[in-house]
């Protein structure tokens, strides 16, 4: 039992250390108004009841247990709730920290607000489209962007057929 106890807490340690970080300086981008403004007892109609705790009450699922966290095919990462494009496969990088990481989102898809839940300073990323939460994003990315957009599996669905035009 102690050792359960010890793992819980190592675990949440982590998550928030993971989590604990906030970009020095994101443009804010305004949300582009759109018909997917819609109400919580929508989403709950719409959304798995996982889907809906993450996108529409700011939820974070557990490290290390999301379905996109390990996958690196090509293609787009679209926003489970309203299916807009966000990531693009050639932006995702392996992190090990229990998320999906990305460098970059697609340009207008994604907006940024200050979150200052759990004693910490984040930046919260969020879907322009529908206003679901998508995770956060930090300044401690490996690649030349320098920022890391730590998504929860659960807000994201995966389309490969959406191959980058060239």
């Amino acid at each position: 039992m102690k050792t359960i106890y010890l793992i819980l807490v190592l675990n949440t340690f982590m998550l928030f250390t993971a989590c604990g970080q906030h970009p020095k300086e994101l443009a804010s981008k305004e949300a582009i108004p759109t018909d997917m403004k819609k109400t919580d007892a929508y989403w709950k109609d719409k959304l798995s009841p996982e889907s809906f705790r993450i996108l529409r009450e700011q939820g974070t699922e557990y490290p290390h247990t999301g379905a996109y966290n390990l996958h690196f095919k090509e293609g787009t990462y679209r926003c489970m709730a309203c299916k807009e494009p966000l990531f693009e496969s050639d932006s995702k990088f392996k992190s090990d920290c229990g998320w999906p990481s990305f460098d970059a989102s697609i340009e207008g898809k994604v907006r940024y607000e200050r979150d200052n839940t759990l004693g910490m300073v984040r930046t919260e990323i969020i879907c322009n489209t529908c206003d679901g939460h998508l995770g956060h994003v930090f300044n401690d990315g490996p690649t030349a962007t320098g920022v890391r957009y730590c998504v929860n599996s659960v807000a994201l669905d995966f389309n490969s057929e959406d191959k980058k035009e060239e």
